[in-house]
């Protein structure tokens, strides 16, 4: 008889070896903490449709990550992002019908989507510029770091579009305040990083020079840490936005037996027992 325990490891693999095209894509020594950094640093770092996707399609894949449990996201050379590339993408969409604009937009608003799905939690290194698509990102994002010469907008009124974009109303108020984010979203001027910080928006400022080590070593705190738990306590930020008293009450109560069942917590009574610091291992 078969005594051997069914598992879903067959279905999972290790992102060591991606091989990003549009971004960079590094993984630590451990294999635990994944490094995106956007890479066109000439332009300050700005969006475009293929790179749109590869991210879109990468947050998506990372739930079925064998060694991944964070996740730093970052840009290069001193500015974190510019948003989408003026005439990569901004100009082909002045020239587009309205199915392609509505397809663009979902493919945008695909990548928050996936970020906020992506089990990993997020943490986004922001230095610089931090603009339109690149302010969703770190918005998007589960935990912000950022320097004190960030500047973040939500500029897209300059352009002459609503502040309504990837899912900005919804989720801005949410971690700033409804009156804070009126403002960034219907004049578009830049958040300074001690505005953002003070507001929420950012958890810690660091100086450039230790911005990626910083992230860098929250991220590694958290893969170190209970990774199950922390995907659950990711997917109940996420559920119960939507949710009354008594659906998220009764739901957590639900998310924390089920991580009650895992091993990581009973290694935490182990190690706390007997007086040594708990080894987590996401199961």
């Amino acid at each position: 008889m078969n005594t051997d325990q069914p598992s879903m490891a067959a279905y999972r693999r290790p992102f060591r070896d991606y091989q990003a095209k549009h971004f960079l894509w590094s993984v630590s020594e451990d294999g635990r903490v994944g490094t995106i950094s956007l890479n066109r640093p000439e332009r300050k770092n700005p969006l475009t449709f293929e790179s749109y996707a590869e991210l879109r399609d990468l947050f998506r894949d990372l739930a079925y990550a064998s060694d991944i449990r964070a996740i730093v996201l970052s840009g290069a050379g001193g500015n974190f992002s510019s948003g989408g590339d003026v005439f990569e993408i901004i100009e082909p969409l002045t020239k587009m019908a309205m199915p392609d604009l509505l397809a663009f937009t979902r493919m945008t608003g695909d990548l928050v989507k996936a970020m906020r799905r992506c089990p990993q939690p997020i943490i986004a290194a922001v230095d610089g510029i931090c603009a339109g698509a690149g302010a969703i990102l770190a918005m998007a994002s589960d935990l912000r770091l950022a320097t004190p010469e960030a500047k973040t907008a939500f500029l897209f009124t300059r352009v002459g579009l609503a502040g309504a974009d990837m899912g900005a109303c919804g989720i801005l108020p949410r971690i700033i305040g409804q009156g804070r984010a009126a403002e960034l979203l219907f004049t578009g001027r830049a958040m300074s990083a001690a505005e953002g910080h003070a507001w929420g928006f950012y958890n810690a400022l660091h100086e450039a020079a230790s911005l990626e080590a910083e992230a860098l070593k929250l991220a590694h705190s958290l893969a170190d840490g209970p990774w199950f738990a922390h995907t659950m306590t990711k997917t109940m930020l996420n559920q119960e936005w939507a949710m009354g008293i008594e659906e998220l009450v009764e739901s957590e109560a639900q998310a924390q037996a089920i991580c009650m069942a895992t091993n990581d917590f009973r290694r935490a009574f182990e190690a706390f027992a007997e007086k040594r610091k708990p080894q987590f291992e996401g199961n």
